[in-house]
């Protein structure tokens, strides 16, 4: 994945603080730096731009008048030092608010979103009938097949994707992973687990033995898959 970037911000500092975080993010390539709205949008025509980081103060247009006359903006993040324009941010859909001065982690959390948020905007619909998904993982794509899944763990903006012969570990959220899966094969059983059914060895109580290991059942998830588990019952 790669986000082409435009940087929107009249302070040439503002304007290499992002350019310097943007290097160390793999996923970011910053394909210009404009110091006016109206600059902006000459590039917005001629180019694909998947994101912007987008001060508010500027000359001739601040950023919030930039954004209402978009009919389709690219994912938004805002950048200003002045934090009472979060509320009229958030209500013109913008992905994040970086306060400055912002640190290189809070920057990263904010690519992360816009991340998420365009893999979700550009995936396409699950086909039951597939048999695999590649999974980026240690700078590489690996082909799994789902009927090697055994189950997936949530560790925060990461996944741990357990096969019959090992394990990967990349950056995606749960929901996302979930909605990548086919939905006849792999269930939510936790906030932190889902599982491949085929792979189930024995309920009990709230627990699900798997090979090698026992996962809970979620309180919240428990209904629906008991629900679900019985129509494979006799």
């Amino acid at each position: 994945m790669i986000l082409r970037t435009l940087i929107i911000d009249d302070e040439p500092l503002a304007q290499d603080i992002i350019t310097k975080y943007a290097e160390d993010i793999q996923s970011v390539q910053i394909i210009g730096a404009c110091s006016d709205a109206l600059e902006a949008l000459k590039v917005m025509n001629e180019q694909t731009v998947d994101l912007i980081f987008l001060d508010i103060n500027m000359p001739k247009l601040s950023g919030i008048e930039f954004l209402k006359t978009i009919k389709n903006p690219p994912l938004v993040i805002l950048t200003t030092a002045y934090t009472n324009y979060a509320m009229e941010g958030y209500e013109l859909n913008v992905l994040d608010y970086l306060a400055k001065p912002f640190s290189f982690i809070r920057f990263l959390k904010a690519v992360q979103k816009a991340e998420q948020q365009f893999s979700l905007l550009h995936k396409q619909p699950t086909d039951e009938n597939t048999e695999s998904v590649f999974i980026k993982s240690n700078k590489k794509s690996y082909q799994v097949k789902f009927n090697e899944i055994v189950y997936i763990e949530g560790l925060g903006d990461y996944v741990k994707i357990y096969t019959d012969k090992s394990h990967l570990v990349t950056n995606i959220s749960m929901k996302k992973m979930e909605e990548l899966l086919p939905s006849n094969v792999f269930f939510r059983i936790h906030k932190s687990f889902i599982v491949n059914w085929q792979k189930i060895i024995a309920v009990e109580g709230n627990m699900i033995e798997v090979p090698s290991r026992k996962l809970t059942i979620g309180n919240n998830y428990r209904n629906d898959f008991l629900t679900w588990i019985s129509k494979s019952t006799i």
